[in-house]
């Protein structure tokens, strides 16, 4: 469809003394230009221009045809424009998902912030309890722990984040220090059932090899905070996210269980679907989270 490239010529052979003058300002010769002219009659069914070996004259179709295109020319570049600033300017909404802990604990607060930075941004955070599909839930970013599940998504780290051991003093002073991975066997462990996955195996790496255990749980939930005050009720050991229980392990309220090992890496990753990848709401949200963690802002993930 030509439309638009034959408008854009019309109005500038139309601005031009002679067919030689225009195709000086095409760079093109003038029989190309006699040619483009006269397929581009034909098409309309209509002569726009009269001319002469040394000038050109509009007729009133040509007229119209320049006033009129050049109109439309002006509301595409006004268009195009507007979409370029959109993706250079960060502004529009923001819609993001993240699980209920986090969300609530880290990512709330920081939204608060960031709005007052950006106010032509508007933000929806969406908190689950499971993973969503960017696409068909129509998200921008998804706040996910571990790796990107999928090559086809856009990821970038937001934040380093281990799993780690603990308990509350009381337990471990009722039943024992555990030495090795394989003494969890006999203790009471607290887990997080969530995706499906087998929630009483524990791999755990200390750097240089890795083990899976299945533990024992007499307390099993689907949600990372009861897990936690279970913990500190001194019901048993937890493995969980540096970022949930860091504050606990400050005061003391949980102390460390074998401090060589940890579960598999947790690191927290922001995902997009490829079609933001320029989007300047996207990287200038993703450049705030990542500095403000990286800072130690957001009431210090760790």
């Amino acid at each position: 469809m030509n439309d638009v490239p034959d408008l854009a010529f019309f109005s500038l052979l139309a601005r031009q003394p002679s067919l030689a003058a225009a195709a000086q300002a095409l760079g093109i010769t003038p029989p190309a230009v006699s040619r483009r002219l006269a397929a581009l009659e034909q098409r309309l069914g209509v002569r726009l221009l009269n001319r002469t070996t040394r000038r050109l004259s509009l007729t009133p179709e040509g007229e119209r045809y320049l006033e009129d295109g050049e109109q439309i020319l002006r509301d595409i570049e006004r268009l195009e424009r507007s979409l370029l600033d959109s993706r250079e300017r960060p502004q529009g909404l923001l819609r993001i998902n993240a699980g209920f802990g986090f969300g609530r604990r880290h990512l709330g607060p920081a939204i608060s912030d960031f709005v007052r930075d950006w106010p032509d941004i508007e933000v929806i955070l969406h908190l689950s309890d499971r993973t969503l599909d960017l696409t068909e839930h129509a998200l921008d970013i998804a706040i996910r722990f571990g790796p990107p599940p999928d090559a086809r998504i856009l990821a970038r780290r937001i934040a380093p984040n281990r799993r780690l051991l603990c308990a509350a003093p009381a337990y471990l002073a009722a039943h024992g220090v555990p030495q090795t991975p394989r003494d969890l066997q006999a203790h009471d462990c607290i887990v997080i059932r969530e995706h499906e996955r087998a929630f009483n195996n524990w791999q755990l790496t200390d750097g240089n090899q890795q083990v899976t255990v299945k533990v024992r749980s007499p307390l099993a939930v689907n949600h990372g905070e009861i897990a936690v005050d279970w913990a500190l009720a001194g019901h048993g050991i937890i493995l969980r996210s540096e970022w949930d229980i860091a504050a606990d392990l400050r005061s003391g309220r949980l102390v460390r269980v074998l401090p060589d090992w940890a579960g598999i890496s947790a690191d927290i990753h922001a995902l997009y679907p490829q079609r933001h990848q320029l989007s300047a709401k996207v990287r200038t949200f993703l450049d705030f989270l990542q500095g403000r963690f990286a800072s130690g802002e957001s009431d210090a993930l760790w």
